[in-house]
């Protein structure tokens, strides 16, 4: 059946050799819709971000562009404002019919840390096609924050799809039918729309501005970071906010939305032409977001950068929207249940390194 492989398909991947990975994969890697990367043992830094082009291999490419070689072994620090390159520790050999896509996790995104899938004759980033046989490789570029790496962390995630997965409007709007997606009127075009909330129902918190002379972020400290030491928190009354370039922003969605289990989501910009900022570095969604043991929803946290010029952003404005695709099958376990999700039924939430 075409669709998004579940953790079933991907295990089945990986026992036919499709996927392979050194050392082993581990279970915890295997996620309900996709398998999560784990950075190799070295990183290159970068006079610049690069593509390796049809017909060449990244690894050619590092002589003209690499400036210097660090061992990640004991642990080293991704400077911000730097572009690195690290070779991951999987390798895929995709089968007919099989094409992947990669994104960055949710707190890889929530950390301003633009992480992208490289790979050999590569033309676009995060994009692998049918019958790519190859290694993998990790552009990252800290944004907002440096940040301390170790071999084995897990910064990106990889999907893969069988033929034509995405749902039609016409199909969204069936789904939304039989099983409502969102809390509230459905806006429905090309996906499903996402608007940002700028009138909280409680206070006046609407979101956080990274501070851009922080301190290290070491990823591997859950809730150790005082989020004093590195967001400024954002109040507003009258539903917007001015939005200032090379900014970062940490909003919420006003919808909250759900995954049914036979589907995933991935979330796209909504139009370029609708402001000058770009939302949602992170944008896979899993089947069972949103559900859980309440059942009401999670809200779509957004992560915002402010491109060439100051912009007003006001409550309600639709700034993306999610496209729903099907799944191969159901998978054996959902987002939040019996996994480890540190943003099921979320709200306003910083990444999990935060306190």
């Amino acid at each position: 059946m075409n669709g998004v492989l579940p953790d079933s398909g991907i295990r089945d991947l990986i026992q036919s050799g499709a996927i392979t990975a050194d050392p082993a994969i581990i279970p915890e890697q295997i996620q309900p819709a996709s398998l999560d990367l784990r950075l190799g043992t070295v990183a290159y830094r970068l006079r610049a971000s690069f593509l390796a082009g049809r017909g060449q291999r990244v690894m050619d490419r590092l002589a003209d562009l690499q400036m210097h070689q660090m061992d990640l072994t004991g642990g080293a620090v991704l400077e911000r404002g730097c572009v690195y390159l690290v070779p991951l520790m999987e390798r895929l050999r995709l089968p007919a019919g099989l094409t992947a896509v990669a994104n960055a996790k949710s707190s890889t995104g929530r950390l301003d840390l633009l992480t992208r899938l490289v790979a050999d004759g590569g033309t676009e980033f995060d994009r692998l096609p049918e019958g790519y046989d190859g290694p993998l490789y990790a552009e990252i570029c800290p944004r907002s924050f440096s940040v301390l790496v170790r071999p084995g962390m897990r910064l990106n995630q990889l999907r893969l799809r069988r033929g034509q997965a995405v749902l039609s409007d016409a199909e969204l709007r069936d789904l939304n039918t039989r099983e409502p997606l969102v809390g509230g009127q459905a806006l429905i075009d090309q996906g499903l729309g996402f608007s940002v909330d700028l009138k909280p129902a409680n206070g006046d918190l609407v979101g956080y501005r990274a501070r851009p002379h922080s301190g290290v972020i070491d990823l591997d400290r859950i809730g150790a970071y005082d989020a004093r030491d590195f967001w400024d928190e954002l109040h507003t009354t009258d539903g917007r906010l001015i939005l200032d370039p090379g900014a970062f922003y940490i909003l919420v969605s006003r919808e909250t939305v759900s995954i049914p289990p036979d589907h995933a989501a991935e979330m796209s910009p909504y139009l370029a032409m609708v402001g000058e900022f770009r939302v949602h570095y992170a944008g896979f969604f899993d089947p069972g977001f949103g559900i859980g043991a309440a059942g009401t929803g999670a809200r779509g946290v957004l992560e915002v950068r402010c491109h060439e010029a100051p912009f007003v952003l006001e409550h309600g404005q639709v700034v993306g929207r999610l496209v729903y695709e099907r799944m191969a099958a159901r998978p054996e376990r959902l987002y939040g249940a019996g996994i480890k999700s540190n943003y099921q039924g979320q709200g306003l939430k910083l990444a999990k390194q935060f306190r």
